[in-house]
């Protein structure tokens, strides 16, 4: 029996990338996958949330003359792609999963408030 009812998982985008320097490793998403699984199949409700640094960090693009804001609004796409990422990983481990956003991309993602 698990000692929680519910976890959330705080993943960084960067640890997607493994051993590449950007982008999102196959392994390393495949890992992650199997092991939200073992925690699901336990009986563990799961809520993840995914930085989207492997792809884009909003303050890096500040640095390169981007508005803060629109750098930031490129930051978060990139946590979306990420949990699409992983949601497709995880669903093909046999575990439903649903992705959720503040900002509107359906039909991407289920509007979150």
């Amino acid at each position: 029996m698990a000692k929680f009812k519910r976890v959330l998982l705080k993943l960084s985008g960067e640890s997607l990338m493994g051993e590449q320097k950007y982008g999102i490793d196959e392994k390393r998403l495949s890992e992650y996958a199997q092991q939200i699984k073992e925690i699901h199949h336990m009986g563990v409700e799961i809520g993840i949330v995914i930085g989207g640094g492997n792809i884009f960090r909003g303050l890096k693009g500040t640095g390169r003359g981007f508005d803060r804001v629109k750098g930031d609004q490129m930051g978060m796409l990139a946590t979306v792609i990420n949990s699409i990422y992983l949601k497709d990983a995880i669903e093909r481990q046999g575990v439903p999963t649903s992705v959720m956003t503040a900002i509107s991309v359906s039909p991407f993602a289920e509007p979150y408030s």
